[in-house]
């Protein structure tokens, strides 16, 4: 197909967005900085009863009993570029973390890396599958009876404890404490995170470089998700830190284990968000919705209609407001599923039926 002047000015457009850049919390090297902060508690929550039956187990009461509890199931991983942290996901050896701490400055994942356990014994782990979408990787060792801890299968509740363990800065079985801040966060893409973090929770339990992929547990000692990222103080930011949740590592850890690849819906675009100078450089009368800048070709999008220079408002029943908000509902849709876009073309709208592919089979 031919492509237009129009077409060419949208796909050499460049559409800067404006957002504040999250801090993956990997640490670059081994060994402990000064800012490095071992065993410190940020917040308290609710009193209830925690592991062990500890009183006070909603607040800070409920911390030592957790870290007990937990401790022997969290693992640090080094690897050439850095080390992060890890937790066991079944006794038989498979373990989680993060996909950027197994990863190297190309995001191209290593074939082994070292994990330390928590007694102190070390061994290589085979890096069985990663996800860079959900940013989940899987890690199997040679060993039986590891001890793998239950993980949430619903969501926690704002307020509610959080304790965070992990080995930051080299400070190996380092643990905070705070609270649930806010759910499902979700956070623009970005050069280190094309796909956008969606469906995060926050916390205000300090996480520090190093935490990546270690625990962080409800006050009854369930994981509730793995620490992903936080807000740098050079952004102005006190203790804003995100967590990966238990749902999602699970459901991802169970497909790599399955099957060494995790199907996520494929839309076929390359969107962007419409800054004021877009909209008014091009006309447009606000700068909501999510701008497609190209279509791939013979991909479910260009199938549907779709062409560069089309908006669009409203994605599988979801406001479409900026390209956060299309990443978030292309998520929780599946491959092979029929989807209604609205997309704003010139004056008029259109409903465009898209029939969605597979990420992993467009590479």
């Amino acid at each position: 197909m031919r492509t237009t002047r129009a077409q060419r000015l949208w796909r050499g457009l460049l559409v800067a967005t404006a957002s504040t850049a999250l801090a993956g919390c990997t640490a670059s090297g081994g060994t402990a900085g000064a800012s490095g902060a071992p065993a410190t508690a940020a917040a308290g929550a609710s009193s209830s009863v925690g592991p062990s039956g500890a009183a006070g187990g909603g607040g800070l009461a409920a911390v030592p009993g957790v870290v007990k509890e937990l401790e022997p199931s969290v693992v640090t991983v080094k690897t050439p570029l850095g080390l992060g942290s890890g937790v066991v996901y079944h006794s038989d050896g498979a373990l989680v973390t993060d996909a950027h701490v197994v990863e190297d400055q190309q995001k191209h994942p290593y074939r082994t890396v070292q994990v330390q356990f928590a007694d102190g014994s070390q061994a290589s782990a085979d890096v069985t599958g990663v996800d860079d979408v959900t940013d989940v990787a899987v890690l199997k060792v040679s060993r039986n009876g590891l001890p793998a801890p239950a993980y949430a299968t619903q969501v926690p509740e704002v307020g509610s404890l959080t304790v965070v363990i992990g080995s930051p800065l080299g400070l190996d079985e380092t643990v905070t404490a705070g609270i649930v801040s806010a759910l499902h966060r979700n956070m623009p893409p970005s050069s280190e995170s094309p796909h956008g973090a969606i469906d995060l929770l926050q916390t205000d339990a300090p996480i520090s470089p190093g935490n990546s992929g270690g625990a962080v547990a409800d006050a009854n000692g369930q994981i509730i998700g793995l620490s992903e990222a936080y807000l740098p103080p050079s952004s102005g930011a006190v203790a804003i830190g995100f967590v990966t949740p238990a749902s999602t590592v699970s459901s991802v850890a169970d497909q790599l284990l399955a099957n060494g690849i995790v199907k996520h819906a494929a839309l076929g675009i390359v969107p962007a968000d419409i800054t004021a100078q877009t909209a008014q450089r091009f006309g447009l009368a606000t700068t909501e919705g999510a701008l497609v800048l190209d279509v791939t070709a013979q991909g479910p999008a260009d199938k549907a209609g779709m062409k560069p220079g089309d908006i669009i408002t409203d994605f599988a029943g979801a406001k479409v407001k900026n390209v956060t908000d299309l990443l978030a509902a292309l998520r929780k849709q599946d491959p092979g599923q029929t989807v209604t876009a609205t997309v704003r073309r010139g004056d008029g709208t259109q409903d465009l039926k898209v029939t969605l592919g597979d990420l992993a089979q467009q590479g």
